[in-house]
């Protein structure tokens, strides 16, 4: 199917180029026959090439081919990093399933591996989806706590989550204790704290 050698650095080159492509135009399946095919000709495989498939995997929107590919790299004795872990999160995110999102960043942290903030934007996103408002404003909390640049969208977030949740008054309170006025927020979220008649 691939036509490439066994130990050719061409060929593991061009099979990585091939499963990205599959990832650019949202072909899962044909990833998936790629790196399996990869496997069964003995081509040595690194981490790009289980990234680059379950990063395909979740732009098809199957999160969970994309997580078990990644425990296939883990069980390769590949070792993961933090890319790895982000593609997992980000694959929970478009399957709206937080807990495992959650526990991937668990599972970061047990191996020593601290979460940059595309990490923690995946994960505080998939709490948004899934209207986990508490568990988007911890993520928050934790990213400061361990000095973990936030940014705009990581705030906008955490505000949208409050609006999802219809809990405004609640969302104020912790609007205030994180100090959130200090960033730019887009004004479909602002829009969420008018009705508690508070000024920003």
């Amino acid at each position: 199917m691939l036509g490439i050698g066994r130990g050719s650095r061409e060929g593991v080159i061009s099979l990585e180029a091939s499963i990205k492509s599959c990832g650019r135009t949202k072909q899962w399946s044909v990833a998936l026959r790629l790196l399996r095919e990869g496997l069964r000709l003995g081509v040595q495989l690194g981490p790009g090439h289980y990234v680059a498939t379950a990063s395909a995997c979740r732009k098809g929107g199957q999160w969970q081919h994309a997580l078990s590919v990644l425990s296939d790299m883990w069980k390769a004795k590949l070792e993961p990093n933090v890319i790895s872990y982000s593609a997992g999160i980000s694959a929970c995110e478009k399957g709206e399933q937080w807990q495992p999102a959650l526990a991937l960043l668990s599972e970061m942290w047990e191996a020593k591996l601290e979460p940059d903030v595309i990490s923690y934007n995946a994960a505080i996103c998939t709490s948004e989806r899934c209207s986990q408002w508490r568990h988007a404003f911890l993520l928050l909390r934790v990213m400061r706590e361990r000095h973990v640049e936030t940014n705009d969208i990581s705030y906008n977030l955490c505000i949208t989550a409050y609006e999802r949740s219809s809990r405004n008054l609640a969302g104020l309170s912790c609007y205030r204790c994180i100090g959130l006025s200090r960033f730019r927020v887009s004004c479909g979220a602002l829009s969420v704290w008018e009705p508690a008649g508070e000024p920003l």
